[in-house]
């Protein structure tokens, strides 16, 4: 981790997180010079590395099929969707009541109605699973892709969770598995977390005023050139363009990605949630009361960050509040009409704003939207206006990426509880994703890459009406 304090405090070192520029794993995470001048000269060259990114919006907890994208107000009101339905832009097909900013958006997605988690563990399969080889989905890319985007210094792969935009928001939940996982890859490939603490962040601090960092410049240019005088091996040499890279980036426009007074007070107030659910209107009964909390005041700028960061050259950006969408309707989780009402609106507000603003500034074929959680929700709400969990079947969706929107893949059956047609897996989505950012045929011509990144990228059956 590399801390450049501003100055503008004087000597006040105890300064906000504000103050502080803090980029991850630029130069360091566990590679040697010569691996990373190497992987960014792979990612640099040649086709193998599609222009996109991809936002996965993971739901933690579990989203209901019925309250989101498939309402089923045919069936008894036992099984259909508790907050009523909204029409689409798309004849005959009908989201969840608290969708009415999303439904006219509805040519803009993908929704798939077959698609199945497996099981109805809490968890968080659709991004680190045996599919992923218990790595971070992100991870596998940066596998591929390396660590660092080599013109801007971006990290490939981050991780956003609340207290990277709400300071005062509880630590992100681990207990259902860690975002941050790197399986049997190196700990360098791990999503950066800005806002998160963590290894990088805690083992690797240089704390430099602003007034002071053209003095250390200085200070470092001697000492390399008192190294060029005596040693002009291959490794010095690779060393000066990466040491530039540093500087050029962090001082030179990368900070400001992570800086979201930098956009219009328009968009970021489009984008903000915190006056969808607010503190006060929301139950203190529940356990979860505080995970609600931090969700609407996270979503949002979570999303607008995320689009800040994928424009700058990061590959595949995590996106998730802590543990809200387990609407049982007990004494931790609300049920579904309350529970839409915290989660369902939010999400509204701050997805609809990124697809509306990926399309106005010509990104939705190179920035791919997901959206899905660990499972889905029973057919039948429960005696007290719950769903409980579900394996069977969940929602997903998708938006841009240059793939064919405007569609809904697949179908459900007359109760909700299982795909009626051919499922689509968590194998199938991997590989869509690893197929929109990379290259197969490109790959194919690798030596290097894993047996299971080839095969989740070159192998697997993506959802065919996508790629």
């Amino acid at each position: 981790m590399l801390n450049i304090l501003d100055s503008g405090h004087g000597s006040n070192l105890k300064c906000s997180r504000r103050d502080f520029l803090s980029i991850g794993s630029l130069l360091c995470g566990g590679l040697s010079l010569e691996q990373m001048c190497r992987a960014g000269a792979k990612a640099g060259t040649g086709s193998l590395l599609r222009d996109r990114s991809v936002i996965f919006l993971f739901m933690h907890g579990g989203p209901s099929q019925f309250e989101t994208f498939d309402p089923k107000m045919t069936a008894p009101m036992e099984i259909r969707s508790a907050t009523g339905e909204v029409k689409t832009s798309l004849p005959g097909v009908t989201f969840g009541g608290t969708f009415e900013k999303l439904a006219p958006l509805a040519d803009r997605m993908a929704i798939v109605r077959s698609f199945t988690t497996g099981d109805s563990r809490h968890d968080i399969k659709p991004l680190v699973h045996r599919t992923t080889n218990d790595a971070n989905l992100g991870t596998m890319y940066a596998r591929v892709a390396g660590p660092n985007h080599p013109e801007t210094g971006m990290p490939r792969n981050l991780a956003l969770y609340p207290q990277a935009v709400a300071p005062d928001a509880q630590p992100t939940t681990m207990k259902f598995g860690k975002f941050e996982s790197t399986g049997s890859y190196s700990s360098a490939l791990a999503p950066f977390a800005p806002g998160a603490g963590g290894n990088l962040q805690n083992d690797m601090k240089l704390s430099i005023p602003m007034r002071r960092l053209h003095d250390r410049r200085t200070l470092l240019s001697e000492i390399d050139q008192l190294r060029r005088n005596n040693d002009r091996d291959a490794v010095y040499a690779a060393m000066d363009p990466l040491r530039q890279l540093a500087f050029d980036t962090i001082l030179g426009g990368l900070a400001e990605a992570f800086d979201l007074s930098r956009e219009d007070p328009k968009l970021v107030e489009r984008y903000d949630t915190s006056r969808i659910a607010t503190p006060e209107n929301i139950s203190r009964k529940w356990n979860n009361y505080n995970n609600y909390v931090d969700n609407g005041q996270s979503l949002g700028k979570l999303l607008l960050m995320a689009r800040r960061l994928c424009e700058r050259g990061a590959g595949f950006v995590t996106v998730t509040t802590n543990f809200v969408w387990d609407m049982h309707a007990d004494k931790n989780n609300a049920g579904m009409v309350e529970g839409m009402r915290y989660m369902g609106r939010p999400f509204d507000h701050a997805v609809s704003a990124l697809i509306e603003d990926i399309h106005s500034r010509g990104l939705d074929e190179k920035i791919l939207l997901v959206c899905c959680g660990e499972m889905g929700r029973t057919p039948r709400i429960n005696k007290n206006g719950g769903r409980d969990h579900w394996g069977n079947l969940a929602p997903l969706m998708l938006s841009g990426g240059g793939l064919p929107m405007g569609q809904v893949i697949g179908d459900s059956s007359r109760d909700g509880s299982v795909p009626a047609t051919k499922p689509i897996t968590l194998q199938n989505l991997v590989a869509t994703i690893m197929k929109s950012l990379i290259d197969p045929s490109e790959l194919r011509l690798l030596t290097d890459i894993p047996r299971e990144i080839m095969q989740a990228t070159t192998e697997w059956e993506s959802i065919r009406e996508l790629i």
